[in-house]
């Protein structure tokens, strides 16, 4: 009834960029808060960057000063603009949403992609 779909990752060199896309589609009612996460081999899954509706972000330390979280609310769909990438940035990114379901009746709930794989070789 409701996905998410990401594209733009890749293989890329350290100190490289990428920018991730994140669309939501399918009966959607309204978007609160969409964020990506990631997680690397052997690790747990872990916050990169968050976005509310109104715009305000939350970035994981790590990742502060070199990524860029934006949405375009129109289109349902958020982007991620990975500068300087380190080799420990590889990983895979999800996309995540807390949305209102629009159909048959109204409801929120959460949401993940399937996940695109980031990889920076040193």
């Amino acid at each position: 009834q409701v996905q998410l779909v990401e594209s733009g990752g890749g293989l890329v060199q350290a100190g490289g960029s990428l920018r991730l896309s994140c669309a939501a589609s399918g009966s959607i009612f309204s978007i609160n808060i969409m964020g990506w996460y990631r997680q690397a081999p052997g690790k747990q899954r872990e916050l990169v960057a968050t976005i509310t509706s109104g715009g305000t972000t939350n970035f994981a330390d790590s990742v502060k000063g070199r990524f860029t979280i934006s949405r375009d609310n129109a289109k349902n769909t958020m982007y991620l603009q990975m500068n300087s990438l380190k080799p420990e940035d590889t990983a895979v990114y999800y996309c995540y949403a807390d949305l209102v379901v629009a159909a048959p009746r109204p409801y929120e709930d959460d949401y993940w992609g399937q996940g695109t794989q980031v990889t920076v070789s040193s």
